[in-house]
Parts: C-alpha cells; sequence; structure tokens
C-alpha cells in the first residue's frame, strides 16, 4: 500500500515576516556542449544567465559542461534537499520557466495538506461549541424536557402588553 506524506501549513524559518532570504542556496546546470537535446539550455546559458546571476546576487550558480549526457537542473536549498530536472529537448523558454520555479521554491519537499491552517500556539481553552456556555444540568437531562421544551419569548406579546398597561392605570379586575 502506497504512503503519502502529508504535513500541515508552515513557512521555512518564519520568512517574510522580516526580511525576505531566498532558500534556493546554489543552481547547477549541466549541460553538452555538442549534444542537439541541450540546445535549449545553451540558448539559455548564451542569452539569460548573466542576467539571472546579476539579479540573484545570492544565489551560487555554476556551469558544468559534461559531454554526451542529457542536460540537468540541479537546485540546492538552504534546509539540505536538492531538487533535480532533466531538461532534455526544453526550449530556451521552458529551461527560463523551471529556473524560475526553482528559485521561488523553499525546498521543502510537495505534500498533501492534512488542514490549510496551522497555529504554533493553540488555545488552552478548547475549541468553541454551541454547548460551551451552557448549564451542565442539560447534559443529564432525559429529552423531551418539559422544562426546557418551552418557549421563552424574550419580547413581551401583544396581549401582556395590554394586560401590563391595564395594571398601570389601575384596572384591578382585567383578565385574561
Amino acid at each position: 500500500m502506497a504512503h503519502k506524506a502529508s504535513a500541515y501549513v508552515r513557512n521555512v524559518l518564519h520568512n517574510g515576516i522580516g526580511r525576505y532570504v531566498c532558500q534556493l542556496q546554489r543552481l547547477t546546470i549541466k549541460f553538452c556542449k555538442t549534444n542537439g537535446g541541450s540546445r535549449g539550455v545553451r540558448e539559455y546559458i548564451e542569452k539569460e544567465v548573466v542576467d539571472f546571476a546579476r539579479n540573484n546576487p545570492g544565489i551560487a550558480l555554476y556551469l558544468k559542461p559534461r559531454r554526451h549526457r542529457d542536460p540537468v537542473l540541479v537546485a540546492e536549498y538552504l534546509n539540505g534537499e536538492r531538487e533535480i530536472i532533466r531538461a532534455h529537448d526544453y526550449s530556451c523558454e521552458e529551461v527560463i520557466k523551471w529556473i524560475e520555479h526553482l528559485r521561488t521554491r523553499s525546498g521543502v519537499p510537495v505534500v498533501r495538506l492534512r488542514k490549510y491552517w496551522h497555529t504554533d500556539h493553540p488555545s488552552i481553552q478548547g475549541f468553541w461549541t454551541p454547548f460551551t456556555h451552557r448549564p451542565t444540568e442539560q447534559n443529564l437531562t432525559e429529552f423531551p424536557d418539559e422544562c426546557l421544551g418551552k418557549y421563552a419569548s424574550v419580547v413581551p406579546t401583544a396581549t401582556e402588553q395590554v394586560l401590563q398597561i391595564a395594571k398601570q392605570c389601575g384596572f384591578e379586575n382585567v383578565e385574561k
């Protein structure tokens, strides 16, 4: 039986609360100088790699030519994780998208979320329920109960209001 990893929502080292720290530590681009499958990676290196290095000074960028091998993008993150993407027959635009994807990731493995919220300081009072502030005697009551089954009106009815006005005016023989 396959086991799928699951976790709670979390942020890497509370990143973004103070200043933002890019989690990508090192990017290695491995390619072949002659192989046709490395054409898109070579085009990226010729046109875009200098701008990427200039815009991201916190990322160590390595270019590693290898003879007769498929191109590979290797990303190493601050938490020690590595992600390897095989870039065989990718166009320059696809290489740009994958490198941007690697740059913006945190390095945490992609997992199924158990809940979409998480707190580091859970409440010691417990969760609120509709019965939180009710008297505890209701827990032992046998239902249906005459006392608890009656409708308790908050606003007096029209008949009750007329009777109250009559009593205030001095009529004492007023009945329902």
